[in-house]
């Protein structure tokens, strides 16, 4: 443990929070025990956990195997690779840990009734050679190009102003891979695995959620899980609400009776000045995301399509400039921020420009598919309340 300061107060927080930092880790390590035929490779579990939990530069197998105090990095490979341990049984464990944890802290400040929000996204890990497994040729995020990786499923717990902590995943496998008897034996495939899409891998860890007891009030994701119908059923099967975004071309039965594709609602919507909504997603790296909301009815009462129009908006001094004020003239519809809080992190810090097939079909709108679910008591549960101060300071 390093104090970077003189002050009193300071370094006692520090401390305290360090104390309480290791009494978790071993208290997580000790309800991890029973996965582990072995004692040894629940010891070096402890290890290989503390080596993640530091704060070394770069983690390879090498510099956790210094830290944990070993010659080589056999150990730590032996445990990922050979030992003996129940891999589901422990994900549940840190499942029920992380989410235990995040709704104790959100009891502490204040914040019990708080919703809590499923984000689903994949994430790419870059790979070389050809022998892991789930390795190819394929887009990777993390450095904006094709490149050799891998992709995995991740599900995040998201509580509302409070914190957030991975709680499921599943690593996508080509399909190629599976069907080749000799590749999947070299890369160490289960025999009898079948190909899963993303969003049916979405679907699994899900459906393990919801057996472990834990209750989501939304489940929010990008195109490639609304593009899913699998999905979509699936989770209203469960009556669960989700926000999900859809592509341009999705089809929809609006209120009217007119069956249109999001493009065409939209682009129908872009010509009329009421029915839009300026609100921030959340800050980023240059300031406040605003963006224009529209929300749609559809021909289902549960089924609702909510529109996010990218406008450039330019503040300043916490002005709003006046042409944007077709926006704001009488009170509208639309969804708040505490009504979805896992709508900003899920479908704002993630969409670049050029991203998605929406951008290319129609270039500055989002369409995202919302199903209230048991959540909500009226047909939408929708946020009625003042305008932030910087739109009210627009009107003047």
């Amino acid at each position: 443990m390093f104090v970077q300061t003189t002050g009193s107060k300071a370094a006692a927080a520090v401390r305290i929070g360090t104390g309480l930092a290791l009494r978790k880790r071993a208290e997580l390590l000790e309800l991890l025990r029973p996965c582990f035929a072995r004692v040894e490779p629940w010891l070096q579990t402890g290890k290989y956990a503390a080596a993640l939990m530091s704060q070394i530069r770069r983690r390879n197998g090498w510099s956790i195997a210094e830290h944990a105090g070993d010659r080589t990095p056999d150990k730590t490979q032996r445990l990922l690779g050979r030992a003996v341990w129940d891999t589901f049984a422990a994900m549940g464990v840190v499942r029920r840990f992380a989410v235990a944890g995040l709704d104790e802290a959100a009891r502490k400040t204040g914040r019990r009734r708080g919703l809590a929000v499923g984000a689903i996204d994949e994430t790419g890990q870059v790979k070389q050679g050809g022998r892991t497994a789930g390795v190819k040729r394929q887009y990777l995020g993390c450095v904006g190009k094709v490149a050799n990786g891998i992709n995995i499923v991740h599900l995040a717990y998201v509580r509302e102003q409070t914190g957030h902590a991975l709680i499921g995943a599943r690593e996508w496998i080509p399909a190629e891979q599976i069907s080749d008897p000799a590749r999947s034996q070299a890369m160490g495939l289960p025999p009898g695995l079948g190909f899963r899409t993303k969003g049916q891998l979405a679907i699994d860890v899900l459906a393990e959620v919801f057996a472990g007891g834990v209750r989501l009030d939304f489940v929010c994701g990008d195109e490639v899980y609304g593009s899913c119908t699998e999905l979509r059923e699936f989770l209203e099967d469960h009556d669960q609400a989700y926000v999900l975004r859809v592509p341009s071309s999705f089809r929809l039965a609006l209120a009217s009776g007119a069956t249109l594709t999001c493009r065409q609602a939209a682009a129908a919507r872009l010509n009329s000045r009421r029915g839009w909504e300026v609100r921030s997603a959340g800050k980023g790296s240059k300031g406040q995301r605003w963006y224009a909301w529209a929300w749609l009815g559809t021909a289902s009462a549960r089924h609702h399509l909510l529109i996010r129009r990218v406008c450039q908006i330019f503040c300043a001094r916490g002005f709003l400039l006046s042409q944007y004020r077709m926006f704001i003239r009488s009170p509208l519809l639309a969804l708040s921020d505490a009504a979805v809080p896992g709508l900003s992190c899920c479908l704002g810090k993630s969409d670049l420009p050029n991203r998605s097939r929406t951008d290319a079909a129609c270039p500055g709108f989002r369409g995202v598919l919302c199903y209230p679910g048991r959540l909500l008591p009226d047909p939408l549960r929708i946020a009625w309340r003042p305008f932030p101060s910087v739109i009210k300071d627009s009107r003047r």
